[in-house]
């Protein structure tokens, strides 16, 4: 095996600790060219499609990589903002924000951002992080439930870099949060802050990701959470059981996937007469092309077309205090048994709040 070249060994230096945020990921703009790319690699993932190679490859790149690339363009060219893809401008956000959150708190880390798919790649900050002298790095996706195709990819692309490096530093992985009471407040607090501002629909109804129903028969929890972190925060907002629906969205392929799908569900409540949805996305912690254009765009021109009224979408936990709140929470679960309270730099601190707010978070 060949390994990468390593940072020169510093004898007597102190041990030292990041947090890896990592999300899906973007592609790097909304052209087909970069689209073809970010798919490529997306779709090239075993977890993710769990089809023999064999019979995968040609379909993946005789039919899809030709055909795909320029539609999903010009639906990211929809939601793309001034500063780029949302996804990866609110997970750069939250990163800053987790560094300032867990300096307050008196830990001294550092804390990066990575995707799994795209810019900047898990493999790209973890090679920046050795170079800082990093030993040792507390992996935290960014998927609060647990499924094979999104938290263990993460884990098969960190390891995958340890396989080229002499020296790995220490590291811990976090698998899932769906019932970390601090995200079911922040959820909450995000639906009770939109019920006071826009008032209250007929129905809650909350869209998670699909994945093959496959997963769920071969031993996978993400349905089971899906369904715990949805009851958890039906309870904390004192609903009623029929007030609040759980659905899945984005199936691809013919398989079946996790039912009840979000669109005809949508478009069935409002062929029942229901007029007014308010629907989120608990899933996901940084709105993207599945929150923003799927379900903004497409499941809402579906509801209203069906005879639908009114349709508010409920904005991911994005930047919100209360989520890095618990994102830091479930960090310094992890973080035990490492020494990270050394004493904080008052100026570091300065500046990662100041860096934090300019970045676009609340203060």
């Amino acid at each position: 095996m060949t390994f990468r070249e390593e940072p020169a060994y510093r004898h007597g230096s102190t041990p030292r600790t990041a947090v890896l945020l990592v999300n899906l990921g973007t592609p790097d703009e909304p052209s087909p060219a970069a689209l073809r790319r970010y798919l490529a690699e997306f779709l090239s993932d075993p977890r993710v499609v769990e089809i023999p190679r064999l019979v995968w490859w040609p379909i993946l790149h005789g039919i899809i990589l030709r055909t795909r690339p320029a539609k999903s363009a010009a639906k990211y060219a929809s939601i793309w903002g001034a500063e780029g893809s949302p996804l990866a401008v609110w997970t750069a956000t939250q990163a800053t924000m987790l560094s300032a959150t867990l300096g307050e708190r008196g830990h001294r880390v550092m804390v990066r951002h990575a995707m799994r798919y795209g810019n900047p790649s898990v493999a790209s900050v973890l090679d920046t992080l050795r170079g800082e002298g990093v030993t040792r790095v507390l992996v935290l996706p960014l998927y609060p439930q647990y499924a094979a195709a999104t938290t263990a990819s993460v884990g098969d692309a960190v390891m995958r870099w340890s396989m080229a490096a002499r020296r790995t530093p220490e590291f811990r992985f976090v698998n899932e949060y769906h019932d970390e009471p601090g995200y079911i407040a922040a959820l909450a607090e995000s639906v009770q802050d939109h019920w006071r501002t826009h008032g209250r629909g007929e129905r809650l109804v909350l869209s998670f990701h699909g994945v093959p129903h496959r997963s769920l028969l071969l031993g996978d929890p993400y349905h089971c959470q899906c369904h715990k972190t949805a009851r958890l925060l039906r309870e904390h907002l004192g609903l009623a059981k029929d007030a609040l629906l759980v659905t899945f969205q984005s199936r691809f392929g013919k398989a079946k996937w996790l039912e009840p799908y979000t669109e005809p569900t949508l478009v069935a409540l409002a062929q029942q007469g229901i007029k007014r949805v308010d629907v989120m996305c608990p899933g996901f912690t940084a709105d993207c092309l599945e929150t923003l254009e799927e379900i903004d765009q497409e499941a809402r021109e579906a509801f209203l077309h069906a005879g639908g009224e009114r349709f508010d979408y409920i904005a991911c936990l994005n930047g919100r205090p209360s989520w890095v709140q618990a994102l830091a929470v479930v960090a310094e679960r992890h973080l035990q048994g490492w020494d990270t309270r050394a004493a904080a730099d008052p100026a570091a601190l300065e500046q990662q709040r100041a860096l934090a707010l300019a970045m676009g978070a609340p203060d």
